[in-house]
């Protein structure tokens, strides 16, 4: 069952979505400011610690699911996936895009957030937004810290993957 939002304003117009994942228990100063402004946050997982929720839920209101890295607390508080309506469109929210057990549009599903890579990415498949913020934690490899933005303008998603200061 999908979760809405509690703010009766994200149901219409247009909406800012801010998306971050594999943060690893470390909230960036660039991070804030780069999901500063948005109407809703989408956390792919990989917390790490509950302090970046009360972090970001200082921007907006925060929808997040646990990836493997979360321990308890967080993946009690927080569930492995997770459907979340925003607007007009059902994002379904896990963290290992292999582990998607399920066909998208078959599922009526909008989006898929998801994370776990730090490998920032987009595509459309079948209709189907698939976004991957990349990691907003410490650096892997040679891959750019990021986060996202999805806007959504006259009933379309909008992508974006922003890259921060290191």
């Amino acid at each position: 069952m999908p979760r809405t939002t509690e703010n009766r304003e994200l149901r219409t117009g247009n909406l800012l979505i801010g998306v971050i994942s594999d943060t690893h228990s470390r909230m960036r100063d660039s991070a804030i400011a780069a999901l500063r402004g948005s109407d809703l946050i989408l956390h792919a997982g990989d917390i790490g610690s509950p302090d970046i929720i009360t972090a970001l839920k200082k921007i907006a209101p925060v929808h997040a699911i646990h990836g493997n890295i979360d321990i308890a607390p967080l993946s009690k508080k927080y569930p492995a996936t997770d459907v979340v309506e925003i607007g007009a469109f059902t994002f379904y929210m896990l963290h290992n895009l292999r582990a998607l057990d399920l066909k998208p549009k078959a599922a009526g599903f909008h989006a898929v957030i998801f994370g776990h890579s730090h490998k920032p990415e987009f595509y459309f498949q079948e209709g189907v937004l698939y976004f991957n913020p990349g990691s907003a934690g410490p650096r892997r490899f040679s891959l750019p810290i990021t986060v996202g933005k999805i806007r959504i303008e006259n009933g379309e998603l909008f992508p974006e993957i922003i890259e921060l200061d290191d």
